[in-house]
């Protein structure tokens, strides 16, 4: 089924993007989980658990909202809107005031997101392939080989999602330069 794109799709508000929704979608996946893990007869520890995570969720995803628009001059409300535009390549905005607050979000975004590259990756990889050789040192061939592949599959995610949000971001901020 082909998707029909309105003429400014990025520009308004999506359910998606409230709080509310983002706490509750955060509860419901929280709740989902600590009851696989821990059995269907720890609802109440699990529902008291998963509500704590989604106000601790909607907090951080609040906060970064608000720095980011004190950083780039825009409401918080927008934020989403602009990161949707940038992500999917959506085309710059006509008003000057939102092609500027855009273009401080992109930098913002890509000073971020290159800032900690040098010591996060070789972190993550530590602890990665770090806990697989733990593995195997201790005699667990098969524990080995499951977080030695989950670590390989992690990483390469990760390295291909770094890669792909930055090649994104160099995109508009080109589209915003011509």
């Amino acid at each position: 089924m082909k998707r029909r794109e309105r003429h400014d799709a990025f520009s308004g508000p999506r359910w998606r993007d409230r709080l509310s929704v983002i706490g509750l979608v955060a509860l419901a996946v929280g709740l989902v989980v600590r009851l696989l893990l821990n059995g269907a007869g720890s609802w109440p520890s699990a529902l008291v658990g998963a509500g704590l995570m989604s106000v601790w969720v909607v907090f951080l995803v609040r906060r970064r909202r608000r720095h980011d628009a004190r950083d780039t001059g825009a409401q918080p409300d927008d934020v989403p809107a602009m990161e949707r535009r940038i992500l999917k390549g959506g085309p710059p905005p006509e008003d000057p005031r939102r092609r500027q607050a855009l273009a401080a979000l992109v930098d913002s975004r890509q000073r971020r997101l290159r800032r900690n590259r040098w010591w996060a990756f070789p972190l993550l990889a530590l602890i990665f392939f770090g806990t697989s050789i733990l593995w195997f040192v201790y005699g667990s061939v098969t524990a080995g080989s499951w977080t030695l592949a989950l670590a390989v599959a992690a990483m390469g995610w990760l390295t291909w999602f770094n890669l792909r949000f930055d090649r994104r971001l160099s995109q508009m901020r080109s589209r915003l330069q011509s």
